[in-house]
């Protein structure tokens, strides 16, 4: 056995069924060695979309996602995957080929120092220097990305390391860092605190983040809302931590958010964040949650505890766990009042929208799509306006919403998309983009292809770099730069060339026959949606 075939041993002892990559000489002695293996290889077209692939896999699966890519260009090109599943706190392990263990720092051919250059990036990196210490690496790295607060590692591995013979393969039956305890467990003190809080308080919320999707906390939220009639709103990250129409969640908040979410958050005297960062996006005036009101931060990363807001209560743990927790207490809310309110709110604070009728309306057709879709569908949006239609106009049923909200990277959508797919094969899942994002990632059509990945693309076409666009509008009174996306493809053709299914809807006076036809098969279509491009997100 050489290091390659160790690299397989351990992705097959973590019951690894999809690799997502791109070959390269640094990295050949394992795509060989795979080849022995029942683990699937998916070769994407470009490494970035590896770890968005492996993304969307993982976040379905609850599992880790893989993908594995050469030195050099290979390994950079990956960053931007990497980075975006940290800023969401996604669990991949990444592999990357590196050049001979001798060579390093002689600046060869396709030598990056990538541990370095990633290292904002990642929860951990290793650069493999002894192949016989390849089983306990890949041990830890698989711990590290799954437990406490999830998110990538990287696992570079000279050449002649995954070449080198290892007498005996044992892979560790357990993982024992001394340095790494990540909290699961609530302190019952704190959490009899929260209790005594919320027996007291009169307009109490709940915020849920991605943190509660990440530790398949769903049920339990929901259970909580339910019992003590509890509120609930979610940042972007959190959207389908509850169904969209239960009458107890109250839309996503911040900047693009509903204005009656952001004024229930206001109006609290108790507020729970759950797995939230309480970054920007969700928060843009942190000292607002603060007043006035008991805040209570809950996440399992302390470090994000008090980082941009100092909450009343800190409750370090898994969200699943403290909310369990929280129900062996006894207290009771009385929240009729306050539910009617919000209630209120919801109902004369929703956006007005003044459509063109000779486009398609992007905030109708999403309702549309949404309303027709299967009951546990997967719904990945893109970044842009779409983004933002999508997070205010989708209605999640028991699927899931992906997206990418802590980078906002353009082109997640189709291969974030195919590794929902192949994690779930019998679930119908779409991917929502602009015609910007679109052109970031059309390449992996060629993978949906050769791979038989039945993956729905919707493509909002205006012509334009949307939110850009917008931003210009507002912020330099329609002084437009660099935002006209003129010479963009002929969909039509480009989805011939690929053998896929085209569809254009040119207004909403045949959105539901199309919709009806996009969805009906499980197979690839690419369905064109022409957009006002003056349309704002509003």
């Amino acid at each position: 056995m050489i290091g390659a075939d160790a690299i397989v041993k351990c992705l097959e002892a973590e019951d690894v069924q999809y690799v997502f990559g791109y070959p390269g000489v640094a990295i050949c002695p394992f795509y060989n060695s795979i080849l022995d293996s029942d683990i699937q290889t998916i070769l994407i077209r470009t490494e970035q979309n590896a770890a968005h692939a492996a993304s969307g896999l993982a976040r379905v699966s609850g599992t880790v996602g893989v993908c594995a890519v050469t030195s050099g260009p290979g390994a950079t090109n990956l960053i931007t995957g990497i980075a975006t599943a940290f800023a969401d706190s996604i669990p991949l392990v990444c592999i990357t080929g590196q050049v001979n263990s001798e060579l390093l720092g002689s600046d060869v051919f396709q030598e990056a120092d990538i541990t370095g250059a990633a290292e904002s990036f990642v929860k951990y990196s290793y650069l493999v220097k002894d192949a016989a210490e390849i089983p306990r690496i890949f041990k830890e790295a698989f711990h590290l990305a799954n437990t406490g607060r999830k998110g990538p590692v990287l696992i570079d591995v000279p050449i002649d390391v995954q070449n080198a013979p290892i007498a005996k393969f044992k892979y560790p039956e357990e993982v024992n860092m001394r340095t790494y305890k990540p909290t699961v467990k609530g302190n019952m003190a704190q959490i009899k605190k929260v209790a005594k809080e919320l027996s007291r308080a009169k307009r109490p919320l709940i915020c849920a983040g991605g943190g509660v999707l990440l530790s398949q906390a769903e049920k339990a939220l929901r259970h909580f809302s339910e019992k003590y009639q509890i509120p609930v709103v979610s940042t972007m990250m959190g959207i389908g931590a509850m169904p969209t129409k239960d009458p107890l969640y109250f839309g996503m908040v911040g900047n693009n958010g509903k204005p009656f979410a952001n004024r229930a958050m206001n109006d609290s005297d108790l507020l729970l964040m759950v797995g939230a960062r309480v970054a920007d996006r969700a928060v843009n005036q942190p000292d607002v949650i603060t007043e006035n009101k008991v805040l209570v931060h809950i996440d399992v990363d302390p470090a994000e505890i008090g980082k941009n807001v100092g909450p009343a209560i800190p409750l370090v743990g898994d969200a699943r766990h403290i909310f369990e927790d929280l129900e062996t207490e006894e207290f009771s809310c009385d929240t009729a009042a306050w539910i009617k309110t919000l209630t209120n709110y919801r109902e004369t604070m929703q956006p007005i929208r003044r459509p063109n009728a000779s486009y398609v309306d992007p905030a109708a057709f999403i309702t549309k799509l949404s309303e027709a879709m299967e009951e546990d569908a997967v719904y990945v949006a893109d970044v842009g306006q779409n983004q933002i239609w999508s997070c205010g106009y989708h209605i999640v049923k028991q699927g899931r919403f992906l997206t990418s909200g802590g980078m906002g990277t353009m082109g997640y959508s189709i291969p974030a998309a195919m590794g929902a797919k192949l994690a779930a094969p019998k679930r119908q899942v779409v991917a929502v983009c602009g015609d910007g994002s679109f052109q970031m990632s059309m390449m992996e059509l060629a993978t949906m292809r050769q791979f038989g990945v039945a993956v729905k693309i919707i493509v909002l076409k205006n012509n334009y770099l949307g939110m850009v666009r917008e931003y210009q509008h507002y912020t330099y009174k329609d002084n437009y730069s660099v935002v006209d996306l003129s010479g963009s493809p002929d969909l039509e053709k480009l989805a011939s060339a690929y053998d896929l299914r085209f569809m254009r809807l040119e207004n909403m006076a045949g959105a539901d026959e199309t919709i009806r036809s996009f969805l009906e098969k499980d197979e690839s279509v690419l369905l064109e949606c022409l957009i006002d491009p003056m349309d704002l997100v509003k």
